[in-house]
């Protein structure tokens, strides 16, 4: 059975940064994407980054430059390191998998989540 399980969220200022990960177990894919999904209050579920086992990276417009997402096959984690946050990135933060997910961005394609981690920015 997979098990996903995100932490590292936290309340932050504005500006600075934070770094969440997600512990992946039972995945018995050769090859799987992992994505990291935000949904803030009274909005849809968004994808924000997404990586493949062979190192395929994507990212949303909305945080590329300021977010990076990596991987430790060997410990079977996924990071995402969150710099220059600002308020608007506040949301509960969902890591995500699925064997194939297209870009990982879009949450119907991915089969399995984890319950969450909350990142709060004040302004």
């Amino acid at each position: 059975q997979v098990q996903l399980v995100e932490s590292g969220g936290g309340s932050v200022q504005a500006g600075g940064s934070l770094r969440l990960s997600c512990a992946a177990s039972g995945f018995t894919y050769s090859s799987r994407c992992v994505g990291w999904f935000r949904q803030a209050p009274g909005k849809e579920r968004e994808g924000v980054a997404g990586i493949y086992t062979h190192g395929s990276i994507y990212y949303a417009d909305s945080v590329k430059g300021r977010f990076t997402i990596s991987q430790d096959n060997a410990k079977n984690t996924v990071y995402l390191q969150m710099n220059s946050l600002k308020p608007e990135d506040t949301a509960m933060y969902y890591c995500a998998a699925a064997a194939y997910g297209g870009t990982c961005l879009a949450p119907n394609a991915m089969k399995y989540w984890g319950k969450g981690t909350q990142v709060t920015i004040s302004s």
